[in-house]
């Protein structure tokens, strides 16, 4: 019995025994390891390096090794470290393009581009809102990336959505927006403005943005949909202030106007780019001129109105181009504008020309000051409805009202005082 039973282990045993290596090893020429290198741009790079080569170059590290840390290597205060001057790589001069086993290409975004997964009690409630009255947000559907910074904000005052009206399908095709398009998008609820409204109510919010999708299929472009969903706001929530990012309705400037005498507090229309990279960004019903026009019919429509418009920066735009359309949004009275990073939304969309720095932008908020706006946000995170943006602006509407009451109750006492009324 013993002995069956060893026999038993033996042939068990002989299933998993470790060859032998072989005597000589040749390293395949067509194998190879990746190293790291940085070039004087700051970019990181991979470069192939055979294994024969990995196995024979000296390093720095090995000969430190070899030699031994010292005690003073853990407790001095050296700046050069264990390791001694060894280089290191600048993450913030730009992307780092790798490599992976199949050679494929692979680009790391850099640090400052980095974003937290959305969650929250905030976030939370306004998702299950939204899906529960069928609205649309342009943080979900142009995947935003600072959707868990807006939405999950500590409280309902500090929580920001914007709320994409008549519908999630657009009728144009810009090469850098991920919103899906048709050229029959499906109608208009009409119950969409009272929702709206209802929502926004609910949510207790001081500001609140809204946006649509192009709908050239309609004759007016979607502008009573949009200026019903205002007033109904406005009657439902005085106290809210309504930023209305519209398209540019095709050039009707009637359209505009009928949106700005809604009763909306900010008029943002996007001109995106600079006029030159215009044709290749956006859709071709899209000009640089007639976004000018929106937003010069904007601000003449109704006295006071604040407008404003955005930048997508790294589309390939130089210096030149870029204080260009700066100049020309001063000379018809633009207020706010905000830059920020171009994220390519998806393989099928224009590719990213440069990833522009924190430095950068903040130079061109600097620039934009100096220039007259009003107010200039500028970040790689930064978007049109960026929320800091709209704390500013809050502020500022707010003071306007108080200043405008105090003006009105001034005039008010002097109409008494020279009627003789105490």
């Amino acid at each position: 019995m013993a002995l069956s039973k060893s026999h038993a282990t033996l042939r068990a045993a002989s299933r998993f025994r470790c060859l032998n290596p072989p005597r000589f090893f040749i390293p395949a020429l067509s194998r190879s390891l990746a190293s790291v290198t940085a070039g004087p741009d700051g970019i990181t790079r991979r470069k192939a390096t055979t294994f024969t080569d990995k196995l024979n170059t000296a390093t720095t590290f090995t000969d430190k090794l070899n030699t031994g840390p010292s005690f003073s290597d853990f407790v001095g205060a050296r700046e050069e470290g264990m390791l001694g001057e060894t280089p290191t790589i600048d993450l913030t001069a730009g992307i780092r393009t790798v490599f992976d086993k199949n050679g494929k290409e692979i680009v790391r975004l850099p640090d400052w581009l980095k974003t937290s997964m959305p969650m929250g009690t905030n976030y939370n409630k306004i998702k299950n809102d939204l899906r529960g009255l069928n609205l649309h947000t342009v943080c979900e559907e142009a995947r935003c990336p600072n959707i868990s910074d807006c939405w999950g904000g500590s409280d309902k005052s500090a929580a920001t959505a914007t709320i994409m009206l008549m519908g999630d399908t657009c009728t144009r095709g810009c090469r850098f927006c991920s919103v899906k398009t048709s050229r029959r998008p499906p109608p208009l609820d009409p119950h969409e403005p009272e929702h709206t409204a209802e929502a926004l109510s609910r949510w207790g919010l001081g500001y609140v943005v809204l946006t649509s999708v192009d709908r050239d299929d309609l004759t007016d472009g979607g502008s009573r949909h949009f200026a019903e969903t205002i007033s109904k706001i406005k009657s439902k929530a005085p106290h809210i202030l309504v930023e209305a990012l519209t398209s540019d309705f095709m050039g009707d400037m009637e359209a505009v106007a009928h949106v700005a005498r809604s009763g909306l507090d900010v008029y943002a229309h996007n001109i995106e780019t600079t006029e030159e990279l215009t044709p290749m960004v956006r859709d071709r019903r899209a000009t640089f001129r007639q976004s000018l026009k929106v937003l010069e019919t904007a601000k003449t429509s109704k006295p006071g109105l604040i407008t404003k418009t955005s930048i997508m920066l790294g589309l390939g735009e130089t210096k030149d181009q870029l204080i260009h359309a700066l100049q020309e949004l001063r000379k018809v009275d633009v207020d706010v504008v905000t830059f920020g990073q171009y994220m390519r939304p998806t393989k099928r969309h224009m590719k990213v020309f440069e990833y522009i720095t924190p430095e950068a932008f903040e130079s061109w908020r600097v620039k934009a000051l100096d220039m007259g706006f009003l107010y200039v946000a500028s970040g790689p995170l930064v978007r049109s409805s960026y929320k800091a943006g709209e704390a500013f602006i809050e502020n500022v509407l707010k003071k306007r009202a108080g200043k405008n009451a105090t003006a009105l109750e001034a005039m008010n006492n002097r109409e008494l005082n020279n009627l003789g009324v105490d």
